[in-house]
């Protein structure tokens, strides 16, 4: 159980009984209980359907508040780019940037003026695109309308892809002093090689500066297209209304097919690469090829590397590295499911002088996880702690929208949030052992530092109270 739910549950107990202390008394002898108890989430009654040009479409009514939530997810991510890194990223940052009779100020002023806000991005896998409106129809279907317009038949201005490229071009700049960067760039090169995955999602300067209209526009109408796309609705909507919004949306968008996903990665070969950084800390990213999103383990890996390095106190990873001995600030293990095998991987920064001890006790770590599993109290506390944080994905409208989005483009079952809290609580030391060793060998793991090259010092032994505070902020 994560500290601020305890927190909550302490000051809720602390005023009941300054009210009746008497009357609260049972409650007392219970907290054991209600801390073992998973909180009460929201069951959620998903509609799905395919509009008549081939969009899919999720829908769930929500009526607590007269707004609702449109998300349109595309396989329209860098992973389409071809041959032309950032394509992607450039088409769908310049999707509100103008339609027809307006400009990016005017398409702005239009949103605003209704109470609406529109929203997008472009990742690995896929490009999205959001609209959050009031229910109301004076506002509603307005909004609809200049969403439609500038998702489905946006007009490229010139202009604007000359002010977007700088844009990129000048972070690109900034990117060549950031050892974080070097860092996942070379770590993506090495475990993807040719494969789509293993350029950034915004391209590099080369690319971007020869990006043209012509390309964007011929990217939008193959990656932009209603079968290419899935629309997830939430909030105070009928049902009625929500198959007009979702045709009248896909009837603006080019026609044509869903795109073919992209193909599985070659096995990367394993090893060390080092890049020279002037720098007080090194950077260490350790992994392999992941899962796929759809992977029918993904519950049990999913704990496993909550475990073995989840981000929060208590993972093996956080307490050996810097509960133990204050070498991090702190360190990361996770899988990065997606389309085609995504990413797993461990992540963190040391001191340059101790990062050879620390790569060796991180690999040691993850030998010794997978040899032996997690014990039966680290994944009693893991379920716990996932019962917890298990309601906050479906806390709001625009969080179960994001959820649809991700359910229907990795073709996942209407039931996939609830069949991964009822796998993931009846998981097994054992269960959660056989997939990691399934998916991961601790002797086959890519490996990129970036930092200084410095005589090393030998780390210091595990303690309770470590002589060296951990790491203060990360270098970024």
């Amino acid at each position: 159980m994560n500290k601020p739910t305890l927190r909550a549950m302490v000051g809720g107990l602390a005023l009941a009984l300054s009210t009746s202390a008497m009357a609260e008394a049972p409650q007392l002898e219970t907290l054991a209980q209600v801390s073992q108890a998973a909180p009460a989430h929201r069951a959620l009654d998903i509609q799905r359907w395919t509009t008549a040009a081939g969009a899919r479409v999720l829908f769930v009514q929500a009526h607590e508040l007269p707004m609702f939530d449109l998300r349109l997810t595309f396989a329209a991510g860098s992973s389409q780019d071809g041959k032309v890194p950032g394509l992607g990223l450039v088409t769908n940052a310049m999707l509100n940037e103008g339609v027809a009779g307006k400009d990016v100020q005017a398409i702005a002023q239009g949103f605003e003026g209704l109470g609406a806000d529109f929203g997008n991005g472009a990742y690995k896998d896929m490009a999205v695109a959001t609209l959050r409106s009031l229910s109301a129809p004076a506002k509603r279907e307005p909004a609809v309308q200049l969403f439609s317009e500038v998702v489905g038949r946006p007009t490229f201005p010139a202009s604007s892809l000359a002010r977007i490229k700088n844009q990129l071009l000048a972070s690109f700049e900034f990117r060549t002093q950031n050892p974080g960067f070097l860092a996942s760039q070379a770590f993506a090169q090495k475990l993807y090689g040719d494969h789509p995955y293993a350029h950034p999602s915004d391209g590099d300067a080369k690319s971007l500066q020869g990006i043209d209209l012509q390309q964007l526009k011929a990217f939008h109408k193959r990656a932009y297209a209603a079968g290419n796309a899935v629309i997830a609705l939430v909030g105070d909507l009928t049902a009625e209304q929500a198959h007009a919004i979702a045709e009248q949306v896909s009837n603006a968008l080019p026609q044509g097919p869903a795109l073919p996903p992209v193909g599985e990665p070659a096995v990367p070969a394993p090893g060390v690469t080092h890049i020279e950084f002037p720098s007080k800390q090194t950077h260490l990213l350790i992994g392999a090829l992941g899962i796929q999103r759809d992977a029918p383990d993904f519950a049990a890996l999913s704990m496993g590397a909550d475990i073995l390095g989840g981000g929060s106190f208590g993972t093996r990873l956080m307490s050996e590295v810097r509960e133990k001995r204050g070498l991090t600030y702190g360190v990361y293990a996770g899988f990065t499911a997606m389309q085609a095998q995504g990413p797993f991987t461990i992540s963190l920064q040391t001191r340059a002088e101790q990062s050879q001890g620390t790569l060796e006790l991180v690999q040691q770590i993850v030998r010794d996880y997978l040899q032996s599993g997690p014990t039966q109290q680290e994944l009693d506390d893991a379920k716990r702690e996932l019962a917890g944080s298990f309601p906050l994905s479906n806390a709001s409208n625009a969080a179960i929208a994001g959820q649809l989005g991700a359910m229907g483009f990795y073709n996942l079952p209407l039931s996939f949030l609830e069949d991964f809290m009822q796998q993931s609580q009846a998981l097994t030391t054992a269960q959660v052992r056989e997939a990691m060793n399934a998916h991961l060998d601790a002797s086959k793991m890519v490996v990129v530092t970036v930092g200084p090259t410095v005589p090393q010092q030998p780390l210091p032994a595990p303690t309770d109270n470590p002589a060296e505070p951990p790491l203060g902020v990360p270098e970024h």
